[in-house]
């Protein structure tokens, strides 16, 4: 039996990371699982104002499908390094792989233009505008992580891409 794997995603919003997450989650079969509606669940069904919750909501739900051998696609901005340890902390706690893939767009005026065109799927999410994505606190990766840059691409050609350097 092989191990399963937790894809650890992160970017700033309008990066094409959800696309992505999404397309490797079909392409591999594993467990899709996105903070925005976790997070957004939280605030719906609780009227509660989300910070670190939703995280650790997700932490739970990304253990118990790695337990049952289940790949996990965890999509999220991921934008600081106690979030990225805490995933890690999952796939080692489940004796799990765990891969770093961070998603960006170079272009600012292309990641501008798709932050203020993307549509929201997510009923009743508030999505941030230019402004606050550019003031997003966002931490360098200091340790290994795959990048992929999603200007100038199709959503299937940044697929390629991911799918190469996973060595799927």
């Amino acid at each position: 039996m092989v191990n399963p794997t937790l894809y650890i995603f992160s970017g700033l919003p309008a990066s094409g990371k959800t696309t992505l997450a999404r397309l490797l989650s079909q392409q591999i079969n594993a467990f899709y699982l996105r903070i925005d509606t976790v997070e957004q669940g939280l605030r719906d069904l609780c009227d509660y104002k989300v910070e670190g919750e939703g995280y650790r909501l997700s932490y739970r739900l990304a253990h118990d499908n790695l337990k049952l051998a289940h790949s996990v696609i965890a999509d999220s901005c991921n934008p600081i390094a106690l979030t990225r340890t805490e995933w890690k902390a999952v796939a080692t706690a489940t004796n799990a792989n765990y891969v770093n893939i961070e998603v960006y767009c170079s272009d600012e005026n292309e990641h501008k233009y798709r932050v203020d065109h993307r549509e929201c799927t997510i009923e009743n999410l508030q999505l941030p505008s230019w402004q606050q994505v550019q003031n997003r606190h966002y931490d360098k990766w200091e340790e290994a992580v795959i990048r992929i840059d999603t200007f100038a691409k199709t959503p299937s050609e940044s697929l390629e891409e991911l799918i190469k350097k996973l060595e799927l």
